[in-house]
């Protein structure tokens, strides 16, 4: 049996591994700091085959939550900006819900509190999901209110689902989807 090469070009298995080790390690909310040799034993791997691809634990997190968001919550594009919104929130809210998302953002939320490159990491991954809800919203701006400010629109949006995230005082469901999406068209009608 021949051996995947383990070189300079990432192996998308091994890719893969890492990744979600990542994920699972912070989602234990273990007080041990996450590092990449944590990471690489996680994982199974070497440790310089992690070493030689990311810089720091925050890279791999930052590079694994980025790949889950864009691969369960894409930007709907179609005509109706109900159904297009709706999606999108409701893929962005079941994409925080599971146990290990919910565990692991909570986790990076309590790194970024106390940890200035933790900090950068979740701007970093916050900042291309607002980009996305952006782009949707400027998308369907004519179905918006007069003069909608689109940053403050994604602001409340995001502000809900870390506040609810967070706290846990109320579901990041199907039913919040769409009455945010209500909200954010005006009414029913829209």
């Amino acid at each position: 049996m021949q051996r995947a090469h383990t070189g300079r070009r990432r192996n998308e298995a091994t890719r893969r591994a890492i990744l979600a080790a990542a994920e699972r390690l912070l989602a234990t909310g273990a007080p041990v700091p996450l590092t990449l040799p944590a990471i690489a034993a996680e994982a199974g791997v070497g440790r310089q085959t992690v070493y030689r691809w990311w810089s720091s634990p925050g890279e791999v997190l930052l590079e694994a939550l980025a790949d889950y968001a864009a691969e369960q919550v894409p930007v709907p594009d179609t005509v109706d900006p109900r159904a297009d919104l709706t999606t999108f929130l409701t893929g962005t809210f079941a994409s925080v819900t599971g146990p290990r998302n919910a565990s692991a953002l909570r986790g990076l939320a309590r790194q970024a509190a106390v940890d200035e490159r933790a900090a950068e990491l979740l701007r970093r991954f916050t900042a291309s999901r607002r980009a996305a809800l952006r782009e949707l919203l400027e998308r369907h701006r004519a179905h918006l209110a007069g003069g909608a400010d689109l940053d403050l629109l994604v602001d409340q949006v995001y502000g809900l689902l870390w506040y609810r995230l967070l706290l846990d005082h109320a579901p990041l469901d199907d039913r919040a989807a769409a009455l945010v999406a209500d909200g954010l068209l005006g009414s029913r009608d829209a």
